[in-house]
């Protein structure tokens, strides 16, 4: 007799789109080791045994927040004693910092939603970058912090991302995306954008010819009903727009979070199998993110069997999920990169930002 299982791995090497149902009962089997091997045979006919990183530099602009969602440890009020803001200065001094690396390809420049500064500020940086380091892609601003500059200039989203692009924008991170429910987003993170609201600026961005990364933060109050749902409307946008470049599961963190008493951190099981069920569901997306940061480097070498193509970069220095405590390093070396994916039995493959090959190891 045909088990579920029997059925959707019917379908995947069939080219039949999976269900809803499908991605509910991939989350509610215990038999990882099937749904990891039947992602690692997609992720293998997709790509080969290419395995993708790139050297980047994070700019986390401020912690000031006026949104201090329950499941940040990062953002907070302007008089807490963690709180910083780069003047433009202090964060094109940063960037000179980081461009003695002949090897930087990418400046991945996110922030708070601080209470105070006008958009001016934010184009006024991507200009500076834009003028003084041509060379260097700026990928900025997640769809929060876009709906955030609409509210603050009056603008419309179309109107911010004219301007944005005009000063130098030339993709868009996926944060915010978190679990695009308002259910959730009512009950964690009520002072930003809703769920169709995030959407609604990654579209309008794709229209403009804006790629953008998308994601999911999983492992806090969400079901797994939700977590299939997130990523069927991800599922759908691409089939629309074509705009999204990888997607990228978060784990949650729970320390130093509204949350740290309540929720613990999700498992490895959990981990590798998200990343599994995220390939099988996103037939659309060509690569899929094991996000080191977070995963710890270990668990993101894992993550290469079980349907990740990607292990996104160097990421010096980033600060946001560090806040929360992430055991791993603040960035790493290409070397140490390209030994990870060795060791896991796959190509090293050094991309820039619109993932076009640098270097094949």
């Amino acid at each position: 007799m045909s088990t579920v299982l029997d059925q959707i791995e019917y379908k995947v090497r069939n080219g039949i789109r999976l269900t809803r149902e499908d991605g509910i009962a991939l989350f509610q089997s215990n038999d990882l080791a099937r749904i990891g091997a039947l992602a690692d045979e997609v992720r293998k006919k997709m790509t080969g045994d290419d395995v993708y990183f790139n050297v980047n530099r994070h700019v986390n602009l401020t912690n000031i927040c006026t949104s201090l969602c329950k499941f940040c440890a990062f953002g907070c009020e302007k008089d807490s004693k963690k709180a910083y803001a780069m003047t433009k200065e202090d964060a094109i001094a940063l960037a000179e910092r980081s461009v003695k690396d002949p090897a930087l390809r990418e400046f991945h420049i996110v922030s708070a939603m601080h209470p105070e500064w006008p958009f001016e500020y934010y184009l006024d940086i991507l200009r500076t970058f834009r003028d003084q380091f041509p060379q260097i892609h700026r990928k900025a601003f997640t769809g929060v912090e876009i709906q955030h500059f609409a509210k603050i200039s009056g603008k419309s989203i179309k109107e911010v991302l004219i301007e944005l692009k005009e000063a130098g924008l030339q993709s868009m991170p996926g944060g915010g995306a978190e679990i695009l429910c308002d259910r959730i987003r009512n009950l964690l993170c009520p002072n930003k954008a809703t769920a169709d609201e995030w959407l609604e600026v990654h579209r309008q961005a794709h229209k403009m010819g804006i790629k953008t990364n998308t994601s999911m933060l999983y492992g806090h109050i969400e079901t797994i009903e939700e977590r299939v749902d997130h990523m069927l409307r991800l599922r759908e946008l691409q089939d629309e727009t074509g705009g999204f470049r990888n997607f990228i599961p978060f784990p949650f963190q729970p320390n130093n979070t509204a949350l740290e008493d309540t929720i613990t951190r999700t498992t490895v099981w959990d981990d590798l199998r998200t990343i599994a069920i995220s390939r099988l569901m996103l037939d659309n997306f060509k690569y899929i993110k094991a996000y080191w940061v977070m995963l710890t480097l270990p668990v993101a070498q894992l993550a290469l069997g079980f349907g990740a193509n990607d292990l996104d970069g160097t990421v010096s220095e980033e600060r946001i999920m560090h806040a929360a405590d992430v055991k791993s390093s603040k960035s790493l070396s290409s070397d140490n990169l390209v030994e990870a994916i060795r060791q896991a039995g796959r190509i090293p493959v050094e991309r820039d930002s619109e993932y076009n090959v640098v270097q094949r190891y």
